[in-house]
């Protein structure tokens, strides 16, 4: 669980294995010999057995064609609630087809991060994701917010945390919108929407599956079948496993860690009605359970296990990407069990489509982890996220056309219960320590030796356990009208017009009940049985403050809030109405294209900072404006767009560590309010050379900064970058040619992201962090290469291939993270990217 502790102190190469001396180990399972030599000759003997295309059949107007001729083929999206081109949709949308999906191997959306500009993913925790798109996004990892970029599977809401990061299954496309969605994806959308489209049912008997196998014990699966029952019925089956082992050894006990471990299985079922209606009912099933995210200690272990040096000094940092991993958390575990139903129908009227979806979703989620990245007994720190999520779902759509006019109009009902509770873990031994660094007196330890002084024989208060918590239940409500129309002004022109009016209600409450220590308060039993504090004041060996302050600090909670343990929920209500415009004009140039402009607002709904009893923050705004084109040039094969945007935020809600209001107090995290702006160009593009090669490419300049806002320490952020890097961008090349009665494939795929641009707010929450031999916030790159072979199909339609996959060619290992909960101990952790997988593939289809 990112982040869960509210209250934390924050002062003033690579390696992709691990010996003993400090590399990071793990199993060396590498794909077999065979496979690997069987795919490198396939690769030689290709290169000297190619098969030239034959040539191309003239134009009709007469002029000599290439002996190659490129050609484009049509990217269907649905982002405007249309099945539309791409190149005439005037939203900047990124695309990535199923086919991509599988050469890169990407399993899901957090395996996207490098290769969408501008789209940010931190999936360490499958369970509590974190995204930002064009530099909006949350931290905030508690039920009482939403996130401000909204994924959305096959039209339905999947949320923010468990439900959001499920394993690729059937799916047919991803499109990733960027800008202020909230017209027609609604209030989760301000900073842009994901959009996962699945396959439905087809009436055809088909059949797929992949297996891939790789280093690190990795093993995925997928199975399909698709096979129709009769003429009006329709059956569609997928299931999906991801499973490895780990790439890294903790040194102190052995074990592997950082493994995975999902399975998925969807069915789905197609119902032709009658020559107007049809139904899709589908419902699918999802089980992780695999180690959470290994922390590694940025502070170097003390031999003795005695306590760490404090305060913490970021400039004494070892490098985790070759330190050596220590856990010591018991049940370090992050796992999910989510199901789904979904059922759409569609009728067609005389004058109009209708289309209903009704969708159910509930998981369940345990992420417990390590916080501060040693096996040293003093600074002992874990932490527990526990959710529990159902949801229900009810859109109602019309659209058709009349005249000049495609129109669009929907109703939206939303509802939701969501269940959390964070706990965090530590002993009575890191207490001490904390109090000892910040207080100059070690709590326990003290108690120990007033009752060696009152000759009070068995009395050890230390290496005791002491849990606190925070419960939090949210019971959510949002109901929207919408509507989008497109005017055809004339075959060039058109104006698009959209609005959104949103209501939201929520329910809310917070529980901190009082901290449990039972074996801690079976020993303060007996004190307080023999009179020890009583007996100690009478002799003057102590005041009655400093023996009500010792009794105190014992008995009552210093972790998660600053008001103090309650004795039942304090539940609170609001609401809020939105009005979410989008107005869009695009024209045509010539017939291959396009030029548009757009002014869009989004909304995000208000909520609560599940650590921070009785807080409230206000609704955000986005305003956006874009200047775009998309064009291509069909003989040449070339498809391109660009997109010039601005947006101004306007009362941004981020999770930040805030400093104590008095000495010797322990910071808390809270939430911050800020207003931002920034400015930025999207371009993509996508070159069919010829037949067999194809180039792509995208990338996207921002610049980002505060308009208003602090940082925890008091600084003026205003004029300040936020953070976001201003270039990220991504070139792909993919290359076809004849070999053994098949085809074969090679491709590459590489991304740059520049520099996190910092300010003093990102040293103080670790999203920025130098060193002498490294950092934080540098600029960062990755490779992914791919060869495959697939065969021709034979006289049954079968076909069969194989491929070998290597992901982060260069192994290059990033710091995701800097986590300080563990400061006040003396410690402090970082989460890192994975290393270097090679993987091959054998594939099948009929």
């Amino acid at each position: 669980m990112k982040r869960q502790i509210s209250r934390a102190f924050h002062p003033q190469g690579q390696a992709s294995r691990q010996t003993q001396n400090g590399a990071h180990s793990g199993p060396s399972l590498r794909p077999t010999s065979w496979a690997v030599t069987a795919l490198l000759t396939l690769g030689l003997q290709a290169a000297h057995a190619q098969t030239p295309p034959a040539p191309a059949e003239a134009p009709a107007n007469g002029t000599a064609a290439a002996t190659d001729t490129a050609k484009l083929d049509a990217v269907i999206v649905s982002g405007q609630g249309r099945t539309q081109q791409l190149q005439s949709v005037p939203i900047a949308i990124q695309v990535m087809s199923a086919d991509q999906l599988r050469k890169l191997g990407a399993t899901n959306m957090g395996e996207l991060n490098s290769h969408i500009p501008g789209l940010d993913i931190d999936s360490s925790q499958a369970t509590q994701p974190v995204m930002s798109m064009r530099g909006i996004g949350s931290s905030d990892f508690g039920i009482g917010t939403d996130a401000p970029v909204g994924i959305y599977m096959d039209g339905v809401y999947t949320g923010k945390s468990g439900g959001a990061m499920l394993n690729f299954n059937d799916i047919k496309r991803v499109e990733v919108l960027k800008g202020p969605q909230g017209t027609l994806f609604g209030r989760n959308s301000a900073g842009g929407a994901i959009s996962i489209v699945s396959n439905d049912p087809a009436f055809k008997s088909e059949g797929q599956g992949l297996l891939r196998l790789g280093d690190y014990g990795e093993r995925h699966l997928e199975a399909l079948v698709n096979h129709p029952l009769s003429d009006t019925l329709a059956l569609r089956a997928s299931f999906v496993s991801q499973r490895s082992d780990g790439y890294v050894r903790d040194a102190g006990t052995g074990q592997l860690a950082g493994d995975e471990g999902a399975w998925g299985a969807k069915i789905a079922l197609k119902w032709l009605a009658n020559d107007d209606t049809n139904a899709v009912l589908s419902i699918e099933h999802e089980k992780l359970d695999q180690g959470a995210r290994p922390a590694f200690g940025l502070v170097k272990e003390v031999s003795n296990g005695g306590p760490l040096p404090f305060p913490v000094q970021q400039s004494d940092f070892i490098d985790p990407r070759h330190a050596p991993l220590y856990n010591d958390v018991l049940g370090n575990r992050e796992k999910r069990d989510y199901d789904g139903a979904t059922l759409r129908i569609e009728h067609s009227l005389p004058w109009a489509e209708f289309k209903s979806t009704t969708a159910y979703r509930h998981f369940n989620t345990v992420d417990r982890e390590d916080n501060d990245g040693t096996r040293n007994p003093n600074a002992y720190l874990s932490t527990t996220n526990l959710e529990s999520n159902t949801s229900l779902q009810q859109e109602f759509r019309l659209t058709g056309k009349a005249g000049a006019l495609d129109w669009l109009a929907g109703l939206s009902l939303y509802e939701e219960t969501a269940k959390q509770s964070s706990l965090i873990d530590v002993t009575t031994t890191g207490l001490d320590t904390v109090t000892s660094n910040l207080l100059g007196m070690p709590l326990f330890s003290t108690v120990n030796s007033l009752a060696q002084m009152s000759g009070i024989p068995g009395i050890n208060l230390l290496g005791l356990d002491w849990q606190e918590a925070m419960h939090n239940e949210g019971r959510y409500r949002a109901a929207a009208l919408y509507g989008d129309a497109i005017w055809h002004l004339n075959p060039s022109t058109n104006i698009t017009a959209g609005l959104r009016v949103t209501r939201d209600q929520k329910r809310f409450s917070w529980y901190n009940p009082p901290r449990t220590a039972a074996n801690l308060d079976a020993q303060l039993a007996v004190l307080d049985q023999l009179g020890m504090f009583p007996g100690l004041v009478a002799a003057g060996a102590l005041s009655q403050t400093d023996a009500d302050t010792l009794q105190t600090a014992m008995r009552n909670n210093g972790l998660v809030v600053t008001s103090g343990a309650s004795n039942s929920p304090l539940v609170v209500e609001h609401s809020w109405n939105d009005v979410s415009p989008r107005l869009v004009i695009d024209h045509k140039l010539q017939n291959d294209l396009m030029v548009y402009a757009s002014i869009t607002r989004g909304y995000q709904a208000g909520g609560y900072n599940t650590l921070q009893v009785n807080s409230l923050f206000q609704p955000e705004h986005v305003t956006n404006g874009e200047l775009g084109l998309k064009g291509q040039v069909a003989s040449q094969g070339l498809s391109y767009s660009a997109a010039l945007f601005s947006y101004r935020f306007d009362n941004l809600q981020t999770l930040d560590l805030v400093p104590a209001a008095t000495p010797g107090g322990l910071p808390a995290y809270q939430v911050t309010i800020s207003d931002q702006q920034a400015t930025g160009l999207d371009l993509e593009g996508r070159w069919q050379i010829n037949r067999q090669l194809r180039l792509s490419g995208a990338m996207e300049y921002i610049d980002q900064t505060y308009r208003t806002g602090r940082s925890s320490g008091g600084e003026d952020l205003a004029g300040l970058p936020v953070g976001t890097p201003k270039f990220s961008g991504t070139l792909g090349a993919d290359y076809l040619w004849a070999a053994l009665g098949g085809t074969a494939n090679a491709g590459v795929q590489a991304s740059y992201s520049s520099a996190r641009r910092c300010n003093p707010k990102s040293y103080t929450q670790g999203e920025c962090l130098n060193t002498t031999s490294w950092h934080v916030n540098d600029p960062r790159q990755r490779w992914d290469v791919r060869l495959g072979w697939d065969s021709a199909a034979d006289t049954s339609g079968r076909r069969w291939g194989l491929g070998l996959l290597v992901k982060n060619l260069l192994n290059e290992q990033h710091v995701q993270r800097v986590g300080l909960e563990a400061a006040p101990f003396g410690s402090a952790f970082a989460a890192l990217s994975k290393p270097r997988t090679i993987a091959v593939e054998l594939r099948g289809s009929y």
